[in-house]
């Protein structure tokens, strides 16, 4: 198994790699933020193992990205949500150097006025910077590709 920690390394995102960078954690990550709360869920949208499952979600929760709740949901926590900027990045990167048949399989949309929101942040309808709060991801023409 490799390892994944990076001791030698003095560096942010070195460390932020240690929670964040296993293949399944930022995926698990996305789905929270599409509203995904419940570990059956998890699995039917990831196709994952239920024992990585479970260790990945153990790991969240310790690194308190994840809350575990009493009800038995994971929802984000404070430092969860703010990895936002950093999913919105990844996902137009992704769209861009690796795009999909007939387009990007999410959208990211401005709830004030339905424009498509940029890497930047940026409305292409109305000119404004997007707070996250004010985006809302959708399916896009890519999605029906799969």
């Amino acid at each position: 198994m490799l390892d994944r920690t990076y001791p030698a390394q003095v560096c942010s995102i070195a460390r932020t790699l240690e929670v964040v960078g296993e293949r399944w954690s930022l995926l698990i990550v996305r789905d929270a933020f599409l509203g995904v709360s419940r570990f059956s869920d998890f699995q039917r949208s990831l196709g994952i193992a239920r024992n990585v499952l479970t260790q990945r979600l153990e790991h969240l929760v310790a690194e308190d990205v994840l809350e575990h709740r009493e009800d038995g949901a994971y929802v984000l926590t404070r430092k969860g949500r703010e990895l936002a900027p950093t999913l919105h990045q990844l996902m137009k990167w992704g769209d861009r150097h690796y795009p999909r048949p007939g387009g990007p399989p999410k959208l990211t949309l401005h709830t004030g006025c339905g424009g498509n929101v940029d890497a930047a942040m940026v409305c292409d309808r109305c000119g404004d910077h997007v707070a996250q709060r004010d985006l809302e991801v959708v399916p896009g023409p890519g999605l029906a590709a799969v």
